[in-house]
C-alpha cells in the first residue's frame, strides 16, 4: 500500500483522536495502513455485525515483526501488548512528536484511562511515522464521523465494545 492510499493525516484529526472523537477501530485503521495491513473482502470502515467486522491481514509491505506474531491486524487499542510493541516502535528521536508539534502535556490525572493513553500512543506512531517518511503534518484534512466522547472513557464508545 502506498502513501498516497493511506487516509491523510491532519493536526485537526490528531486532535480530534486525543480528544476521543474518533472510534478506536478508525485509529487502529490508520495505523494498519501504515503498516501494510490490509483489509479482508469489506473490511475497511467496517461496522460492527453480528460476527464482528472482517479482520485485516498482514500483506507483503507489513514488516516482518508485526506480520510474524500478528498475522491478523491487532487490537491496538484494545490491548497492552501490541500498544507496548507500537511504542517500541517508535524510533526515539520521535518519541517527543506528541508534545512538540501537537502541545500534548498527557491527560490529567481524572482521565488517565489505559485506552485514552494507548490513543496517545497511537497518534505519537503516527507522527512518528509522518516524520520517518518525511511528509509535514497538514493543518486540516478529511475526517470520519465524529463522534461524542464517550459516557465511560475507560470503556469507550459503544461502536468499539465487542459485539
Amino acid at each position: 500500500m502506498t502513501a498516497a492510499s493511506h487516509h491523510p493525516l491532519s493536526r485537526q484529526l490528531l486532535q480530534l483522536i486525543l480528544d476521543d472523537r474518533t472510534s478506536d477501530r478508525f485509529v487502529c485503521e490508520l495505523i494498519w495502513q501504515r503498516l501494510g495491513y490490509a483489509p479482508a473482502d469489506g473490511a475497511e470502515g467496517a461496522d460492527c455485525a453480528a460476527q464482528g467486522p472482517p479482520p485485516w491481514r498482514a500483506s507483503s509491505a507489513t514488516p516482518s515483526d508485526w506480520a510474524e506474531p500478528y498475522p491478523l491486524a491487532p487490537p491496538l487499542i484494545a490491548e497492552r501488548p501490541p500498544s507496548v510493541r507500537l511504542t517500541r516502535s517508535i524510533p526515539a528521536a520521535h518519541k517527543q512528536l506528541l508534545k512538540q508539534q501537537l502541545g500534548f502535556a498527557g491527560y490529567r490525572i481524572g482521565e488517565l484511562f489505559p485506552r485514552r493513553t494507548r490513543r496517545a500512543t497511537a497518534v505519537n506512531w503516527l507522527l512518528a511515522d509522518l516524520a520517518e517518511r518525511g511528509e509535514p503534518l497538514a493543518e486540516c484534512g478529511p475526517l470520519p464521523p465524529l463522534l461524542d466522547p464517550p459516557a465511560d472513557p475507560a470503556t469507550g464508545h459503544p461502536i468499539d465494545r465487542p459485539c
